[in-house]
């Protein structure tokens, strides 16, 4: 397998992290998509939608999409679990990783998208998509607060998809002061725990 990844990026980072804690090791190609090698044919064929990461597989399967990539892996590695062992934690934790990533994630990504300097020229712009999205954000993160208050993470007591893919939307977060207010102990106390996990840096 051979991954191709994105330093910075929110989306491989899920990956990377997901890795880590399941103590694997894969081969990762850097792609320069600040160089545009996201969108030359060869990258296209993996991926026609030009984004990152994806797994190529050893028979030339390119998967795309994070959370396609982890479930994949899970699969493969099961062990430790961070999708599910039963019927039930499975769709417990599908239920608040689709959360995360429509609530909490997407939000996020398009404040950086409409905002940042990087996407200055590649996409179009709408600063009124960055005002709504930021609000949107906020508004997410005072429920996820309350939701914190009755156990330690996320989906449940145990760390899972659903914390990985809203630890990395607060990383991006930082970079568009879209931070924890200080005033959501629980959000801030999970987002901690989180941060201080040896697989955080990945």
């Amino acid at each position: 397998m051979l991954l191709h990844d994105l330093a910075p990026g929110m989306h491989p980072r899920r990956v990377r992290i997901f890795l880590a804690e399941k103590g694997l090791s894969i081969p990762r190609k850097e792609v320069d998509a600040a160089g545009h090698a996201n969108e030359t044919p060869a990258f296209l064929k993996l991926n026609p939608l030009g984004k990152l990461p994806v797994l190529e597989l050893d028979d030339g399967t390119a998967i795309s999409e994070s959370l396609a990539i982890c479930r994949h892996l899970e699969e493969l590695y099961p062990t430790p679990p961070l999708l599910g062992s039963t019927s039930r934690e499975r769709a417990q934790i599908d239920m608040w990783t689709l959360r995360m990533e429509f609530e909490l994630s997407r939000p996020i990504a398009q404040v950086f998208l409409h905002s940042s300097e990087f996407y200055r020229g590649r996409i179009e712009q709408v600063p009124q998509v960055v005002d709504h999205a930021r609000r949107h954000a906020l508004a997410t993160m005072q429920w996820l607060d309350r939701e914190l208050a009755s156990r330690k993470h996320i989906a449940d007591d145990l760390y899972s998809m659903a914390d990985i893919v809203a630890q990395c939307a607060f990383v991006l977060g930082k970079a568009v002061a879209l931070r924890i207010p200080p005033e959501m102990a629980h959000l801030s106390r999970w987002f901690a725990a989180v941060s201080a996990r040896p697989t955080a840096r990945a």
